[in-house]
């Protein structure tokens, strides 16, 4: 697909450094092969070095090339647990705490992003969203002015929809009952997620069972506000709501349910009013709809810090760091 050739070239370009606190994984192994090969970004893998090349030769792959840290014994664990002990105080975190948690890979990887060791992060196949995030939480937090983390999804369907062919849901991961807020930040970086990655125009459309008022309900209310308070985070922003999913997508009944709308029938980001309702969405159009999906990409993070689904391929992870690398380059150059 000429998009994700495009996030190739564009992370081959940017060599970012992205960390795989699962390193002894064998599908990760056999994306590291692979990200090395095609030069998509540096790898760092973490874990015991001898059970990683163990690993790595059981299954009959290259990962020269790779950088491969051990959490237990790495030179930087002092510093990182000094800095996450000030990041923490309030907390009560203790050095001897902080210590114990670096032995952790999956706080071992957010401290380097944040001691400037490393530029993004993927983990999630075989660890629970949770504890991917908990720690990217605590630690790297969010964006400024940004108080939730959501993941979006690129959806490849029929061209004649999106950009080129492209939409992007949300949010897909993470929130299940996002309020008119959340909402409204949700589409903020959704779009700037798509502009990124992608290199849309964003046109964001809020979805509801009603468009402009069409239907009265508390649950209208909630979207058509989120679009307001959307408007008052990002003037510039293209965003229209509340709006049903032929109104946003199809031309004639944009124009017909909302004729001065420049979002209406040319959407090619959707917002969902809740988890249940994307989560749903995105996999009927990929199930029914035979659409690929991508994702989920986290945003709302001050580094890029992506989860995987415990049943993703190795085809899914390669994606994700350059992906991973892409959202980085967008964040830091």
């Amino acid at each position: 697909m000429e998009i994700l050739k495009r996030v190739y070239q564009n992370a081959q370009k940017y060599q970012k450094r992205i960390v795989l606190p699962e390193g002894a994984e064998p599908r990760t192994l056999r994306a590291t092969e692979i990200v090395l090969n095609q030069k998509l970004a540096q790898i760092i893998l973490l874990g015991n070095p001898e059970e990683i090349i163990q690993a790595a030769t059981e299954i009959g792959v290259n990962i020269e090339g790779a950088t491969i840290v051990n959490p237990k014994t790495d030179q930087r664990r002092e510093a990182y647990a000094d800095l996450m002990v000030e990041i923490r105080k309030s907390k009560g975190l203790t050095r001897e705490a902080a210590l114990e948690l670096l032995n952790d890979p999956l706080y071992f990887a957010p401290m380097m992003i944040k001691s400037g060791d490393a530029d993004g992060e993927l983990a999630g196949a075989i660890n629970a969203t949770g504890d991917v995030l908990r720690p990217a939480l605590q630690y790297v937090k969010t964006v400024p002015g940004v108080s939730v983390v959501s993941g979006a999804f690129l959806m490849f369907v029929n061209p004649h929809f999106g950009h080129e062919g492209i939409l992007v849901f949300a949010d897909c991961a993470v929130m299940p009952d996002p309020d008119e807020r959340q909402l409204a930040e949700i589409a903020v970086t959704t779009a700037k997620t798509a502009k990124a990655i992608v290199g849309m125009d964003p046109r964001v459309a809020m979805l509801s069972f009603s468009t402009m008022g069409s239907a009265q309900h508390p649950l209208v209310d909630k979207m058509s506000n989120a679009t307001r308070i959307a408007r008052e985070l990002d003037p510039d922003l293209k965003i229209d709501g509340e709006m049903q999913l032929d109104a946003a997508l199809i031309p004639e009944v944009g124009r017909l349910k909302a004729p001065d709308s420049e979002v209406a029938g040319r959407a090619n980001i959707l917002v969902f009013p809740g988890l249940e309702a994307a989560n749903i969405g995105y996999k009927l159009v990929q199930r029914l709809g035979k659409a690929e999906a991508v994702g989920p990409i986290l945003q709302g993070m001050a580094a890029p810090i992506n989860d995987l689904s415990r049943g993703c391929s190795v085809i899914d992870i390669v994606n994700m760091v350059a992906i991973t690398a892409n959202q980085a380059a967008a964040l830091f150059d």
